[in-house]
């Protein structure tokens, strides 16, 4: 991850320990699949020691739970992701232990496994000792806003016009995001935001990382499975990148994810 970035980085933590005021400041790190979130946070953490990170990605409900969601209120919450597939208790309760750790303390931070869909055993969960400096939480849509009624009633993508068209996920994702997920958001004592040129470029992301994963040339059916789980995020994602979110800093990213801009949004 190049200084620039994390230069904004260390703009945005200055940013939420003078919102803090004494507690352990909590910094979220936003942007779309691909952005270079994660790559940043543990960039930061390598070179802080005493910054404690997790990701939104490590606080996943069960595949079984989310089955029952898909169950209960519509078959697409089984994938996870979009708001409403999270465990924002446990977020919430990382934040707390992480807040009130002393320098002795030893805290179990959330992991997922992607490979089994559950969460990561806890006797294989990492570890934090001490008391942190700061708590850098990095997920695709921290700070994001919820969209006015209106704008759920038309689909953005095939998934939306095929598998939702009654609108029902989209408006129990909508709801989530303007309860309980914005409560969390709220947790946040500062947020920067990592902008992708176009919506376009984040499926060419997320193709990037998985080959990465499989070590490999993707095949015509992993683009074909990548594009129709990008729709899953994408009306979430193009609402963010119109400025449907709240952040501190802005980093505007080219295709290469060079760092092209960096703006401080006031407060």
């Amino acid at each position: 991850m190049n200084s620039e970035a994390l230069s904004a980085l260390d703009q945005a933590v200055a940013i939420a320990r003078e919102r803090a005021a004494g507690r352990v400041p909590v910094v979220g790190v936003a942007g779309p699949q691909g952005s270079g979130k994660t790559t940043l946070v543990a960039a930061y953490a390598a070179a802080h020691r005493d910054a404690a990170h997790f990701s939104l990605d490590d606080v996943y409900l069960p595949a079984g739970y989310r089955r029952l969601i898909a169950q209960s209120v519509h078959p697409l919450f089984a994938t996870r992701g979009p708001p409403g597939t999270h465990n924002l208790l446990q977020l919430n309760e990382t934040l707390d232990e992480l807040q009130e750790a002393a320098a002795e303390t030893q805290t179990f931070l959330p992991a997922f496994d992607k490979v089994t869909d559950n969460p990561v055993h806890a006797t294989r969960k990492p570890v934090f000792r001490g008391k942190p400096s700061v708590i850098l939480v990095d997920g695709w849509c921290l700070g994001a806003l919820a969209q006015a009624e209106g704008a759920l009633a038309a689909p953005v993508n095939a998934l939306e016009a095929d598998e939702d068209k009654d609108a029902v996920w989209r408006a129990e994702i909508n709801a989530n995001l303007a309860g309980a997920y914005q409560l969390t958001f709220g947790r946040l004592d500062a947020i920067i935001n990592l902008q992708a040129p176009s919506f376009g470029i984040v499926q060419e992301w997320r193709c990037e990382q998985e080959a990465g994963l499989l070590g490999r040339d993707l095949t015509e059916a992993d683009r074909a499975r990548i594009a129709r789980f990008i729709q899953h995020f994408e009306r979430i994602t193009r609402h963010m990148m119109g400025g449907g979110r709240r952040a501190d800093i802005e980093v505007e990213l080219d295709e290469e994810r060079n760092v092209t801009e960096i703006r401080r949004i006031a407060s």
